[in-house]
């Protein structure tokens, strides 16, 4: 049985070669260049909430990268609205990658729900969701001042 499996590795290998594929790698070769981090290549990614930029902490996720990557040419605007009492949240206009898990939120906690909508807390709440990001430059009651008294607009953008 053996013999079998290593004959069939070996036509697979023969094939790749034949069919001008990479050829394998040898110890005498230089091992290839590290990539840049994901991040440097992309960008940072920036929320504007009204007029004002905001200091945010990015999660390392599918879901930031995706929309790192889809604001790279054009900034995305999205208009959110007061629900609950201590969240805004608003419709994005894309599918986004999600990897929801259930969440308690905090004050400054930017999230994704049901994969096209952004939730920015200026409350707690518990769901599930996918973590996007944390604001960092803002006290609770600093992001109570700035998303409760009505309805936002939100900017992701790169530079």
């Amino acid at each position: 049985m053996l013999a079998v499996l290593l004959c069939g590795c070996g036509k697979e290998e023969d094939s790749v070669s034949s069919a001008g594929g990479p050829e394998p790698v040898t110890e005498t070769e230089a091992p290839a260049e590290p990539a840049e981090p994901e991040e440097e290549q992309m960008g940072e990614l920036y929320l504007k909430i009204g007029d004002e930029t905001l200091e945010v902490r990015w999660e390392d996720n599918e879901s930031v990268s995706f929309l790192k990557d889809c604001v790279k040419e054009e900034a995305l605007t999205a208009d959110l609205s007061m629900y609950g009492g201590f969240e805004q949240v608003g419709s994005l206009g894309v599918s986004v990658p999600r990897n929801d898990s259930e969440t308690v939120t905090q004050s400054g906690d930017i999230v994704l729900y049901s994969g096209n909508q952004i939730v920015i807390f200026y409350g707690s709440n518990s769901w599930s969701y996918t973590r996007l990001g944390h604001i960092e430059n803002k006290s609770p009651s600093e992001m109570r001042e700035l998303l409760g008294n009505g309805d936002v607009t939100v900017t992701l953008y790169t530079e």
